[in-house]
């Protein structure tokens, strides 16, 4: 019988621990040498290391297969990167032409956009259970939270005049949110697309898979009025910020928790075999 791992000992632990050391290094090397050439590390370190470490946690959490480490990397940063190019560029438009409906044009966009990726190895028909189109998801979509909290965290150093502690906030916060953010949105869009495809034999789009894409885009729509309200309607309201942010948060996860003990439960079943 194989003894059972550590708490300590487990993958995802040794990702976040050792991550957290190189990020306070990092850190700690600033402050002491007053050097801007070690920003960039702590910004990277600072953006990827909850989503990495959520995407192994994962990865070793549900029964997968055999699909490759390799493959699990190439979605993060190829479904991250694809989704921020083409949300970017779309995203412009949107802001300028649709006024008080921009929030949910961007969450449109943004939900689309991670699925590129995701969509390509779908179409592939490799991997086939439930389970395999979670982890495809969740990995598509903290590449693009990484990424795009990359982005964030230079954006408020520039504009708090090289503010260390400020910085350090967006990347904690935005960090520990992800997990409940895009993960959570293009993770359940993905299992239900392979749910689909495993309960009906061969690759559909249908009423459950749609419902659930546009669930994601309300999530995601909801998720920016939360933490926009305290800008349109003063800081002395910044409380509901936290509220909303929280409530859009625990039902993402809620989802994903569902979507996850489902595909535990499907995996143990055979897989479809497609022409």
């Amino acid at each position: 019988m194989a003894r059972k791992q550590l708490f300590f000992q487990r993958t995802w632990f040794l990702v976040l621990i050792s991550g957290l050391v190189l990020f306070l290094a990092t850190d700690r090397a600033i402050y002491a040498t007053g050097n801007p050439n070690y920003l960039p590390t702590v910004i990277l370190i600072g953006a990827f290391l909850v989503p990495v470490t959520f995407v192994v946690y994962i990865y070793q959490r549900v029964p997968i297969g055999e699909i490759p480490l390799a493959s699990i990397a190439i979605t993060f940063l190829w479904g991250g990167a694809l989704g921020i190019i083409l949300a970017g560029i779309l995203e412009y438009q949107t802001a300028r032409q649709l006024g008080v409906f921009s929030l949910f044009g961007v969450g449109l966009i943004e939900e689309a956009a991670k699925l590129i990726v995701p969509v390509i190895i779908f179409l592939r028909r490799r991997y086939l259970h439930e389970a395999d189109g979670l982890l495809f998801g969740i990995a598509a979509g903290m590449g693009f939270a990484a990424l795009e909290t990359m982005g964030y965290g230079f954006v408020v150093f520039l504009q708090s005049q090289g503010n260390l502690t400020i910085l350090h906030q967006t990347l904690l916060i935005r960090g520990l949110l992800s997990p409940a953010g895009h993960a959570a949105w293009t993770g359940i869009v993905c299992a239900s697309l392979w749910r689909q495809r495993q309960k009906a034999g061969h690759a559909v789009i249908n009423f459950p898979i749609i419902g659930t894409f546009l669930l994601a885009v309300i999530l995601h729509a909801a998720w920016d009025i939360a933490g926009s309200i305290s800008r349109a309607a003063g800081q002395q309201y910044a409380y509901m910020d936290f509220i909303g942010l929280a409530v859009v948060a625990t039902v993402s996860l809620v989802l994903l928790i569902i979507r996850l003990r489902s595909a535990q439960h499907t995996s143990n079943k055979p897989a479809a075999t497609y022409p």
